[in-house]
């Protein structure tokens, strides 16, 4: 190594211990592999490796499938080039005039070319880039011969005593270490190297190294403190291209264009995996569910005050159909002033995809820390440890969720919102104490003064202004309008805002709203309605949440009654 180990980035010095305790020759590096990385100035990765990591080696060689092998220095290609020409001599081949185009050729004659540099003694450094296009994920039986061939020298490289005893470090690095080969990723004399995003520290750094040469345009709103908060999730050359951009085009970086160049480039970075919910409504706006909103709000105020070590690691939010999960969830990221994502599907029919987008995905959530992920149908999309007929890829990616929110080193920084009116099809994994802990139950309203506040509540939200003082208690005095859900009333409401639109009114009237009431038909599903509201009730964690009529029901009965209809439902 050609530095200190105190003056490396975290994830080189952790190379550079494993390395010198001699257990290791081979590393795979993956993660943020396609971003600069801290030196003497800002370089890329490879450029890290070859000046900083390595830059006393005798011999530095790169390796990709598409460019080929390339070198740190010309007297090093001089160097490659005439052991060819000695191989060619020996085996009768003309490799030096052009090399194989096949990897499992290229690495056969590297492997030569170290064993043969290594006996003179020389300090060697070889990185294969875009791994996974070398020794791709995949079962071996199903593999092309050239691709079973590469992954063979790979593995021979790895357990090779003589390459262990010799100064010799390879490296494999690939973005995602779920696409390449496991039979190399967990092989005993294989290290894996996460390079993470860049943290907090780590962005403020380098914006401020930016800022010194080039200031923001006048104009700009954002100190770098500020902007270092607003680019969490973002590599440093996407930080560098957005001031660039402001810098170049003299246009002013505000906290505006920042939000939604960040929502742009975290989506598209994720493959369109994550999606930000951006929303102008606080908890203030929920009606009714009173104790749940109560419970968001004290979680919230931990979050303000810093005392995230109180926070639940997530929550089940289950109930029937129209109770408001969704907009309670993101009323409470409207509380709280942190970005919520939505985790959008993320499997895939290809082999090995549907684990490599889940990876990148986690990653970015916990670059972006704090954030609520919301994973609606929670039920469907998460999977379970019994899947089975996709090769093990459910069982995979499930552990792979499980194993991320149980990490309690993230507890208040990713609060996970499981959104399900099954929670009884929710995996006991996911929802166990230590995961999504606190379990919230939401009921219809059953009150008149619970009907009222979620008939106003609707109103702000769909801005229907009711002109008439006796629509309220036409809405209450109405036989169908006990049993509507607040997906209901918000139909109802904005029928009545299209009737008064289409007749040129300013405003929505009592005619307007009676009109909606009497001719709207709510969706019938009584056994689908009746189990999921047991199932919530059973799901609870706080008895106080409950309704009272379920509160003091038999809990044996609710059981009883919830398997029979479960078994009417299939």
């Amino acid at each position: 190594m050609s530095t200190t180990p105190e003056a490396l980035p975290p994830w080189a010095r952790q190379l550079s211990e494993k390395y010198y305790s001699g257990a290791f020759a081979m590393f795979v590096l993956h993660g943020n592999v396609r971003d600069l990385v801290p030196a003497a100035e800002f370089v890329p990765l490879p450029r890290f490796l070859n000046e900083t990591l390595f830059g006393q080696r005798d011999l530095i060689l790169t390796y990709d499938r598409g460019g080929g092998i390339s070198f740190a220095k010309s007297a090093m290609q001089a160097d490659f080039r005439a052991a060819l020409t000695g191989y060619d001599s020996f085996h009768g081949t003309t490799y030096a005039q052009a090399l194989p185009r096949n990897p499992d050729g290229v690495l056969n004659l590297l492997d030569n070319y170290l064993r043969l540099r290594l006996l003179d003694g020389k300090k060697i450094a070889l990185m294969i880039d875009f791994a996974e296009t070398i020794a791709p994920a995949g079962d071996v039986s199903s593999m092309p011969a050239e691709d079973r061939n590469a992954l063979v020298i790979l593995k021979r490289w790895a357990q090779n005593p003589a390459f262990l005893r010799s100064d010799l470090t390879i490296c494999l690095i690939a973005e995602n270490q779920i696409e390449l080969n496991q039979g190399i990723v967990q092989n005993p004399g294989v290290a894996s190297i996460a390079i993470p995003l860049p943290d907090d520290a780590e962005r403020l750094e380098f914006i401020q190294a930016q800022l010194a040469s080039t200031p923001l345009p006048a104009g700009s709103d954002l100190t770098d403190a500020v902007l270092a908060k607003l680019g969490a999730g973002l590599k440093r050359v996407q930080l560098q291209s957005l001031i660039s951009h402001a810098v170049q085009n003299r246009q002013p970086l505000t906290v505006k264009f920042m939000t939604q160049r960040k929502k742009e480039l975290i989506e598209a970075e994720a493959g369109g995996l994550l999606e930000f919910v951006h929303t102008r409504f606080d908890l203030s706006m929920v009606a009714g569910n009173d104790q749940a909103k109560k419970k968001l709000q004290n979680a919230a105020a931990a979050i303000r005050a810093g005392k995230t070590d109180v926070l639940p690691m997530g929550y089940v939010i289950c109930g029937p159909v129209g109770t408001g999960k969704t907009f309670l969830t993101t009323c409470f990221a409207g509380e709280v002033g942190i970005p919520a994502v939505v985790l959008k599907n993320f499997r895939s029919m290809w082999q090995g995809v549907t684990e490599g987008n889940l990876e990148r995905v986690l990653n970015l959530l916990r670059a972006m820390s704090p954030i609520a992920v919301i994973v609606d149908e929670a039920d469907a999309q998460l999977g379970n440890r019994s899947s089975s007929g996709d090769s093990g890829v459910g069982n995979r990616v499930f552990a792979q969720i499980a194993q991320f929110m149980g990490n309690t080193e993230l507890r208040g920084k990713v609060i996970w919102f499981l959104l399900t009116c099954r929670p009884d099809l929710l995996p006991v994994d996911l929802k166990r104490q230590g995961r999504a802990e606190e379990h919230i139950a939401l009921f219809y309203p059953d009150t008149d003064e619970e009907r009222l506040a979620l008939l106003r509540a609707m109103q702000k939200k769909t801005g229907t202004g009711l002109s008439s003082p006796e629509a309220e208690k036409f809405f209450l005095d109405h036989a169908g309008a006990g049993s509507l859900s607040g997906a209901d009333i918000e139909a109802v409401l904005i029928r009545a805002r299209m009737k008064s639109a289409l007749e040129n009114d300013a405003t929505v009237d009592l005619e307007d709203l009676k009109a909606a009431l009497e001719d709207f038909i709510p969706p019938s599903y009584p056994t689908e309605i009746e189990l999921q509201n047991l199932v919530a009730v059973l799901e609870c964690t706080s008895k106080s949440l409950l309704p009272q009529k379920y509160r003091d029901m038999d809990r044996g009965e609710v059981i009883r009654r919830a398997s029979e209809l479960a078994t009417l439902t299939r």
